[in-house]
């Protein structure tokens, strides 16, 4: 069994299917996010991120999840209009998916078994828990939601100057 990301493709927000292989050679944040949320302003963060660091090797990608506290309850449509009206959002943000539980996308099943949480669970315990994935497409750190944007960039240096 591969342990990369390539294997799996998602769907965007509007309704492409998208090979996660395309993003090959390039580190990545994946970021299981919400609208209505206590960490929402990460998402500038989030894109401060994306700005500074060379999209040809490094992207954030956004996958909005409505299974916490009903945070994201808005459509596709309306969590991009949300992003790009309050964020200005440049990086990907996929249709909206489930973390948890048996209706769980794959790849986040993936994730939370290659990159177990606080006391080696792998449930998602809220929104913005974030991993990081080198070059190859492995997992490589998970970080909670409190953990800022800010506070990965040392990690984030470390793969992409390596």
């Amino acid at each position: 069994m591969t342990k990369n990301i390539y294997q799996f493709s998602c769907e965007d927000a509007s309704g492409q299917r998208v090979e996660l292989s395309s993003y090959k050679g390039k580190a990545l944040l994946i970021v299981n996010t919400a609208s209505k949320c206590g960490f929402t302003p990460q998402y500038e963060g989030l894109e401060n991120l994306q700005r500074e660091y060379d999209s040809e090797k490094f992207s954030v990608l956004a996958f909005p999840c409505n299974q916490f506290g009903a945070q994201e309850p808005g459509s596709n449509e309306e969590i991009t209009e949300f992003c790009n009206l309050n964020y200005q959002n440049t990086f990907p943000i996929f249709a909206k998916i489930e973390v948890n539980g048996e209706n769980a996308h794959p790849l986040f099943s993936f994730l939370t078994e290659e990159k177990k949480g606080l006391l080696g669970t792998g449930n998602i315990k809220w929104n913005f828990t974030k991993f990081l994935i080198n070059q190859e497409g492995e997992p490589v750190g998970r970080y909670a939601p409190s953990t800022t944007p800010e506070k990965i960039k040392a990690d984030i240096e470390k793969l992409i100057n390596s």
